[in-house]
């Protein structure tokens, strides 16, 4: 049987839950469970782990690409006190691996370990970030240290029906995060700006559901969220400006995983309903990262460009190319407009 739940897949996963570094994941009771229906937990055992694991494999990227890097693309020092501000949008994607599972089989003699192939995709989140300042910090020779901005961003999930897929947000499509940066040094002629700083950043809880013939696979109460540490340090040169960070990302999530699977005639298997399985797991990864930026007065044009690595992840289906906790490449683009 053709994998008809799993043609939807590479899209829905691009929205679903990240998972911890661990030891395989597997379904409980050995799959979906389905009471009083012969072979039902043999019929969607498969379905399940491979479920699992193309969440495992999907995740991590779609979480680099809601994290990014700098907190404030290309600056690093504090914006100098109350009356100082900063708003920026920016896009950011990752180099990420999209699993080809349009040709897949299920088993439903219990779960079988597939080979999936890969593509090169770009996996994009665009958000929108705004820095306040509240403190200028205290003087020290040519700079100010310890200065504290806070830092606010936003992102936002349209809902979405189309072709078999819905994708709902009940608490609404915008999830702002929040954070601050403390200046360990605030940049100046002679000196580069050095600051820590830390940033949350969540996405909407979101219900989603897809469709392929008769086989409905249910994505409930998914929340993901991102916490960034980073340390960064920038200096401008007249035109132009450099910035370069390492940091830590976190990686929070839950969800509910329900499924049913219709029924099919060589050999009979009955339609059965699958799930719930729940989720919530969490992975940990070293970001490091560089920018270069265009100084046009008050407009700031920067890009930027990164690597995501650390943790372990292991599942039981393999993939071609990069396995699920490889290093990552990822990049933005934004504009900045500040005082």
């Amino acid at each position: 049987m053709k994998a008809r739940l799993f043609v939807l897949f590479a899209g829905i996963a691009l929205f679903t839950t990240s998972l911890r570094a661990q030891d395989k994941v597997s379904c409980p009771d050995g799959g979906f469970t389905s009471p009083g229906v012969p072979n039902a937990t043999k019929a969607t055992q498969d379905a399940c782990q491979k479920a699992i694991d193309l969440f495992q494999y999907t995740a991590p990227q779609l979480a680099t690409s809601i994290a990014g890097g700098n907190a404030t693309l290309g600056q690093a020092g504090s914006l100098g006190g109350l009356g100082h501000f900063s708003v920026g949008l920016r896009i950011n994607a990752i180099q990420g691996s999209l699993p080809q599972i349009q040709n897949t089989t299920l088993s439903v003699q219990g779960e079988q370990s597939t080979r999936f192939d890969t593509k090169t995709q770009l996996f994009p989140m665009p958000t929108a970030d705004l820095a306040i300042g509240i403190f200028k910090g205290l003087p020290l020779a040519i700079t100010n240290v310890g200065g504290v901005d806070l830092l606010v961003s936003a992102s936002y999930l349209p809902e979405f029906n189309n072709s078999g897929v819905s994708v709902k947000v009940p608490n609404g499509s915008l999830k702002l995060g929040y954070g601050a940066r403390v200046g360990i040094l605030q940049e100046s002629l002679l000196v580069p700006g050095v600051s820590v700083s830390y940033l949350r950043r969540d996405l909407p809880t979101v219900d989603m559901s897809a469709s392929s013939g008769n086989d409905t696979l249910y994505v409930n109460n998914l929340s993901l969220k991102t916490t960034a540490w980073r340390l960064v340090a920038s200096k401008g040169l007249l035109l132009f400006g450099l910035a370069a960070g390492i940091g830590q990302d976190k990686y929070e999530s839950s969800t509910d995983i329900r499924a049913h699977v219709a029924a099919r005639a060589v050999p009979p298997v009955p339609a059965s309903n699958a799930g719930p399985v729940s989720l919530s797991q969490n992975l940990t990864r070293t970001n490091v990262f560089a920018d270069l930026s265009m100084n046009l007065l008050l407009l700031k044009l920067t890009g930027e460009i990164g690597q995501v690595s650390g943790g372990t992840i292991n599942t039981y289906n393999t993939f071609s190319g990069k396995q699920a906790a490889d290093s990552r490449i990822y990049g933005s683009v934004g504009a900045r407009f500040g005082f």
